[in-house]
């Protein structure tokens, strides 16, 4: 008894693969009868034709994979800190770069600084730019002072050279 067909017809009318279809043999004369889909689906509801359940893993479970922006990682407490004060510290640097109370190359070097952990603190960074503003400001007053004295002497020799020009005629 070839029932390939009855099967396929089975299989199409239930929505599963030929695999799944089992016909009882005890009642194979009614199943070679049945011809359309509505037969085979009484013949189900008799129970002359039974459907295996499906093996294996019924449904699939992917592994959770990471996208690459989604990266958590415990830092540790020493990089979180640092991380922490050099932000603190590039933002108040930024800002007196900003206002104009800090040159482009002091913003530099400040900046390295804070790279090579040069600062404890906040206060700490102000008080080495507090004193650093000092000893600017120092030689900036002495450096005044010796051009002064300079165009003065300058004045002076230029007018004893005018003298001599004079003197000699």
């Amino acid at each position: 008894m070839n029932l390939r067909a009855k099967k396929e017809l089975a299989a199409r009318t239930f929505n599963v693969g030929k695999e799944r279809v089992l016909f009882v043999k005890e009642r194979l004369d009614e199943i070679k009868e049945a011809i359309t889909k509505q037969d085979m689906k009484d013949l189900y509801k008799e129970g002359a034709i039974k459907i295996k359940e499906i093996s294996g893993r019924k449904t699939v479970k992917r592994k959770k994979s990471r996208s690459p922006g989604n990266i958590r990682k415990k830092v540790t407490k020493r990089k979180a800190n640092y991380v922490i004060m050099t932000r603190k510290l590039r933002r108040h640097v930024k800002d007196l770069k900003s206002k104009g109370e800090m040159s482009s190359e002091e913003f530099k070097e400040i900046r390295k600084k804070i790279r090579n952990k040069a600062f404890k603190s906040k206060n700490h960074m102000k008080e080495y730019i507090g004193q650093k503003n000092k000893f600017l400001a120092s030689s900036q007053k002495k450096n005044a002072g010796n051009k002064r004295k300079k165009k003065w002497k300058c004045k002076k020799e230029e007018e004893e050279k005018i003298k001599r020009i004079i003197l000699k005629d």
